[in-house]
């Protein structure tokens, strides 16, 4: 199966490459290539779209974000037991070149399932809940949910793991990035926040 993902991921770096990344970068994607089909494909899928909603689909994400991650993963900053052991012989480079060869995958948003729960997380992705003093997911990420270098990229992801991040941030067992999350999900109801989740799921 290694040899398999291995396979897949050379083709679809051959596209990246076609596709005209500098030449300067094209030695460190081979090594994200080698890394990313050895293991990352397992949870995150040779293309980042990870098939299970437990685990982030990291296509289209920000490579200076991921490095981070990644960085946190193996400081320990961020817990994760999956995380841990997968990080702890990557260097700064290699994190930053995964990083890179997961930012120039494309990824799209899930067709829409409940309409009248995606509108209200709409509504509460762009304009927050003024009752609870709650801000809008856009203010940060975007109105698209693009994200920045520094914040990440939410459109596409999968609900579950949306969710299963607002909580970790709510508990404090998330701390690693802007302390801004932990204000925010205390706001958000449980309703709420499944509502954003599959709204966010819809975005491009």
């Amino acid at each position: 199966m290694r040899k398999f993902g291995k396979l897949i991921a050379g083709a679809a770096l051959t596209a990246v490459f076609s596709g005209g990344v500098p030449a300067a970068d094209q030695a460190a994607l081979a090594r994200a290539e080698e890394i990313v089909g050895g293991r990352c494909f397992l949870c995150h899928g040779l293309e980042g779209e990870s098939a299970s909603p437990v685990f982030p689909r990291l296509a289209g994400q920000h490579a200076d974000y991921i490095a981070k991650q990644l960085a946190d993963f193996k400081s320990g900053k961020r817990k994760s037991d999956t995380m841990a052991p997968q990080v702890e012989e990557l260097t700064p480079a290699e994190m930053k070149a995964i990083g890179l060869f997961f930012q120039t995958k494309e990824i799209g948003g899930r067709p829409l399932k409940d309409g009248e729960l995606v509108a209200v997380g709409k509504f509460i992705f762009n304009r927050g809940n003024q009752f609870s003093g709650l801000p809008s997911c856009a203010s940060c990420h975007g109105p698209k949910g693009l994200g920045t270098p520094q914040l990440p990229r939410l459109a596409g992801q999968h609900p579950r793991y949306i969710e299963d991040q607002i909580k970790q941030f709510n508990k404090r067992e998330r701390t690693n990035d802007n302390a801004v999350m932990h204000t925010v999900a205390s706001k958000l109801s449980e309703l709420e926040t499944h509502a954003v989740a599959e709204y966010i799921a819809t975005l491009e």
